[in-house]
């Protein structure tokens, strides 16, 4: 029986971009982070010579983590349409926030591409989706 998701991965092109956008712009802070290379790892995801960095994020009293991983080798293809929504796969990851106003100015005034204005749904919820590093889709929901 499944008890929780425990972690969300996300392949990235640059480590150190990624880290500071989740940790500087969405309040993550970072756990740990570490090398993955041999065997081990090789059957883990099922490829060869595996050679890659990660750093897992956490955001104060949540359960479930975000580790971001950067393969130097073997080199992963970029989808050109990852950041598109109606895409086959994964589609977002949504965080719930408070003060959606202050997060969202910050996240415009650092040049990050916002979707649309703030957009109501169903008079409870306050939300918008924006694009993270490597155009993941991403989304900030404020509930009343």
């Amino acid at each position: 029986m499944i008890k929780k998701i425990d972690h969300i991965n996300i392949s990235v092109t640059d480590l150190e971009i990624s880290k500071r956008f989740y940790i500087d712009l969405l309040g993550f802070e970072l756990d740990k982070e570490g090398e993955l290379q041999g065997e081990w790892i090789d059957r883990v995801v099922g490829l060869e010579n595996v050679k890659a960095k990660y750093a897992k994020l956490i955001l104060p009293g949540a359960e479930t983590c975000m580790e971001l991983i950067q393969y130097y080798r073997p080199l992963g293809d970029k989808d050109p349409k990852s950041g598109v929504s109606n895409q086959i796969g994964f589609r977002h990851i949504a965080f719930e926030v408070e003060n959606i106003e202050t997060i969202y100015g910050k996240l415009k005034d650092a040049g990050v591409k916002m979707f649309s204005e703030l957009q109501v749904y169903n008079q409870d919820k306050k939300l918008c989706y924006f694009a993270g590093p490597d155009d993941v889709i991403l989304e900030l929901a404020e509930y009343s």
